[in-house]
């Protein structure tokens, strides 16, 4: 069974280049000023020189507005759009359709309510990504990268009419028993190859990516 393993917000060659030779089929850039992980179009162009044939390119925004994903994708030769925001679902597909690109639209997930409503994005996302809801006590709280997991039962077993993406609180040590709980063969990681917010490890990059590799989902 093919696993998916996606690298977000990666922002130096480095640890770029880390996830390439660990085997990510996804990388992710951020374009969210508020992120300790975002890049410049600049930064981003010079790192998307380093992606081989085969690695896909992603671009994480948060609410974009027309004219900066208009510049983004100017610049830089972008694959995949995410959408980390409160963007409704009419939105997503026009996003989809304006860009012509694949778009994942995160869902931020604390219950069964928060999984129920991410079918009214089926029609208009390539693919749907399950991220941790923070709690509203959570001063200063990012759109995703904040480390929390969600309870993986809760979308175990749930039927989707589009692919799907497991993120969130996701590290070296609990990537695989997540993919088994909820059987995910896609999964995203961020903070969870981080020695601080926004500093990727590329030694745990490459123990995120065998350890999803040796998963059985």
């Amino acid at each position: 069974m093919p696993i998916d393993v996606k690298i977000c917000g990666l922002s130096t060659p480095d640890t770029l280049q880390a996830a390439v030779d660990a085997g990510a089929t996804y990388v992710g850039f951020v374009f969210y000023p508020r992120s300790p992980r975002a890049v410049s179009t600049a930064q981003a162009a010079a790192l998307a020189l380093a992606v081989p044939p085969g690695v896909r390119k992603v671009a994480l925004f948060v609410d974009p507005s027309d004219d900066l994903l208009a510049e983004v994708l100017r610049a830089v030769p972008i694959d995949v759009i995410q959408l980390h925001g409160g963007e409704a679902p009419a939105r997503v597909a026009e996003i989809r359709a304006r860009t012509g690109k694949p778009v994942f639209k995160a869902i931020p997930v604390a219950g069964r309510d928060d999984v129920a409503r991410a079918h009214a994005y089926e029609d208009a996302a390539d693919f749907l990504l399950f991220d941790a809801k923070p709690p509203k006590s959570m001063g200063h709280a990012l759109p995703g990268g904040n480390g929390l997991a969600f309870d993986w039962q809760l979308i175990a077993g749930e039927a989707w009419k589009r692919g799907w993406i497991l993120s969130g609180g996701l590290t070296p040590d609990n990537v695989a028993e997540a993919m088994e709980t909820c059987h995910a063969t896609f999964v995203d990681v961020s903070s969870g190859v981080e020695d601080r917010p926004g500093v990727k490890n590329p030694a745990k990059i490459e123990a995120f990516v065998t350890a999803a590799r040796n998963a059985n989902p």
